[in-house]
């Protein structure tokens, strides 16, 4: 990859966050000149602008704050706090209520339309369905959750909190992995089956939760498990302790410090902590010694291996396919896959909070990550805006003050009142509002910032990469 292929990956980036924002701001302005509002200016971005041009008495514009945009009617509530000032005083007819709820209705809908017409465009090209196809538990850590619970090698895990399972990762109702980190309540029901063993057992399992620090998300629920598997090596990094070894790519390791090696975390567990690796190995008819004494990985070779072993583990178990839901299919489980995410954000009994979700940055970053991943991770972007869209629409629909289901509930009051809420009143409140929104947006970017540093998300998904388990 040359330094050209970033900047262009970031510019495509920087463009696809724009179509987004125009077109939910399009369908305010687009609405507003249907129904006979003023409009003062059509911004993408907030902040002063360090682009403008005025055309048939409306303002474009770009402003310097990469967050958003908006579409300046004075004739609506007034957003001066983060508008800036009406552009002029002249005086405007009253606008009816209706009106108001169809200029605000029209940002969200004209996000649903984008979602679906690039929910049309997945239908047809398609996008990567990844998964990890393992539900038996190959290594359980000691004195971890799932080792008080009473899990063992060689469970076959059914179900997670009444959920089926399917995998081991890679979907978000089905997979282990996900299963876990969003499970609620001080104890997670698993149902396995046991070799030996004829009916299944529910076991109650505690979690763990790593430690993070400020600047980071705060790490998701694990168990302390990994799957089942012929733990044969990947890729070695040159120079590494597995190349001074003398491994290499496709040998199989048998043993793992005399016990059965049944899963790559265990040598991952061991090598984060620092400890000796003495393993047997078989490469075709020939079986040998090695030990490794694992170190830190440096950069770049980082970016391979997350505890400094000096090889990626074989990924044979993951299966990656084409897939062309329709349209709806995917509308649907957007829509499915947010109320989720609210509702586990707002409950107490939830490990996902606020830091979790992801501002500009870190959708950005997640967009670029998703482009340059594989030749169809260009794909996975396009299967990703349905759900940003869709995600859009319902945050905009929210009935606080200045997002668009605010603008439309003050509306219905003024419907049922007769008369419009005191504008005194409305600045107040909505400057408080601004006020949170934006603490908010600083404080989710502070730790997509953070996850661009060492023991952020990035280490957190090369964990995922090569035990989806151990994430667990």
């Amino acid at each position: 990859m040359t330094i050209i292929t970033p900047i262009l990956v970031i510019l495509l980036v920087v463009v696809i966050f724009n179509i987004i924002i125009f077109v939910h701001e399009l369908g305010h302005f687009l609405a507003a000149r249907w129904r006979g509002l003023e409009v003062e200016r059509f911004q993408i971005w907030f902040g002063k602008p360090i682009w403008k041009r005025t055309y048939n008495g409306v303002q474009y514009g770009l402003g310097w704050i990469p967050f958003g945009g908006f579409v300046a009617l004075p004739q609506m509530v007034t957003m001066e706090a983060i508008e800036g000032d009406n552009m002029n005083d002249k005086p405007l007819p009253p606008v009816k209520p209706l009106d108001k709820i169809i200029v605000a209705f029209a940002g969200p809908f004209f996000s649903f339309l984008l979602a679906l017409v690039t929910a049309f465009l997945v239908w047809g090209v398609g996008k990567p369905d990844t998964r990890l196809n393992q539900t038996v538990v190959g290594y359980v850590q000691a004195d971890s959750a799932a080792d008080k619970a009473g899990l063992k090698a060689g469970d076959k895990i059914l179900s997670i909190g009444g959920n089926e399972i399917d995998s081991w990762a890679g979907n978000m109702d089905s997979g282990i992995v996900e299963s876990i980190a969003t499970s609620e309540g001080e104890k997670i029901e698993i149902v396995v089956q046991r070799p030996g063993v004829e009916q299944p057992l529910t076991l109650q399992s505690g979690f763990e939760i790593p430690s993070s620090s400020w600047y980071h998300r705060s790490g998701m629920r694990k168990i302390g498990i990994g799957y089942k598997e012929q733990v044969t090596v990947g890729q070695i990094v040159e120079h590494g302790p597995a190349a001074e070894a003398g491994l290499k790519e496709d040998d199989i390791i048998l043993t793992f410090n005399g016990a059965p090696a049944t899963s790559s975390m265990q040598l991952l567990t061991a090598a984060r902590d620092g400890k000796t690796a003495e393993l047997s190995v078989q490469r075709g008819d020939e079986s040998f010694e090695v030990t490794m004494v694992p170190r830190k990985p440096e950069p770049p070779n980082d970016k391979y291996t997350a505890y400094g072993l000096g090889f990626k583990f074989d990924e044979s178990l993951v299966s990656e396919e084409i897939v062309h839901p329709g349209p709806w299919q995917q509308i649907v489980d957007s829509a499915l896959v947010m109320k989720k995410t609210i509702q586990l954000v707002a409950s107490k009994t939830s490990s996902i909070g606020v830091d979790q979700l992801a501002g500009p940055v870190g959708i950005g970053k997640g967009y670029y990550e998703m482009i340059t991943s594989s030749p169809d991770g260009w794909k996975l972007a396009l299967g990703f805006t349905v759900l940003f869209n869709i995600n859009l629409a319902i945050l905009n629909m929210m009935p606080f003050p200045v997002l668009d289901g605010g603008h439309i509930t003050l509306s219905i009051l003024e419907i049922i009142a007769r008369r419009p809420v005191k504008a005194r009143v409305l600045e107040f409140v909505q400057t408080g509002f601004v006020l949170v929104i934006f603490g908010l947006f600083m404080y989710i970017t502070s730790k997509d910032v953070g996850s661009f540093f060492p023991g952020g998300k990035q280490e957190e998904r090369q964990e995922m990469r090569f035990e989806p388990a151990g994430g667990e």
